[in-house]
């Protein structure tokens, strides 16, 4: 879900069971309000993760959860950012990967830097992140000189 919503860590653990699920069904389509920009973003859920979610909330822990990632307190609703990066650190350890170079963040913008490498479109981009400012997007990607020579290279006029 990470990588599909391309959302903050905060947004993502505050994230509801209705955000993804109407009538029983997992949605192809979400839309979450950003706690950062108070503004809504809108992505897909690819098949994959429809799946995993559809098997998540049938799990035992989500029976009367509101939130989709419960915490595992009654005093807390959700999971925390914390708890969050624990889960990735420790999956990410668990597949041998090196811990230091994955984070909550770097799945946020795994598919957005996958579409610009590939698209070269930094609109695109900005508009799936729920970005306000082109600036911050190029800086967030650290889109570099290079990147911008080589995208004018491919284009033959």
């Amino acid at each position: 879900m990470a990588i599909d919503s391309k959302l903050r860590g905060c947004d993502l653990v505050r994230m509801k069971v209705v955000d993804v699920m109407t009538s029983g069904e997992i949605k192809e389509r979400a839309s979450v309000l950003q706690s950062k920009t108070q503004k809504p973003v809108r992505f897909e859920i690819s098949e994959g993760t429809r799946a995993s979610i559809e098997k998540w909330v049938e799990d035992e822990l989500m029976v009367g959860s509101e939130y989709l990632w419960p915490g595992r307190f009654h005093e807390r609703l959700h999971i925390s950012t914390r708890q969050y990066a624990r889960i990735v650190r420790d999956w990410v350890t668990s597949i041998s990967l090196e811990a230091s170079a994955y984070s909550t963040h770097s799945m946020r913008r795994t598919k957005v830097t996958q579409i610009y490498k590939k698209t070269g479109n930094l609109r695109a981009v900005q508009i799936l992140l729920g970005g306000t400012k082109m600036d911050s997007t190029v800086r967030y990607l650290g889109v570099e000189l290079e990147d911008a020579l080589a995208i004018a290279e491919a284009i033959e006029i």
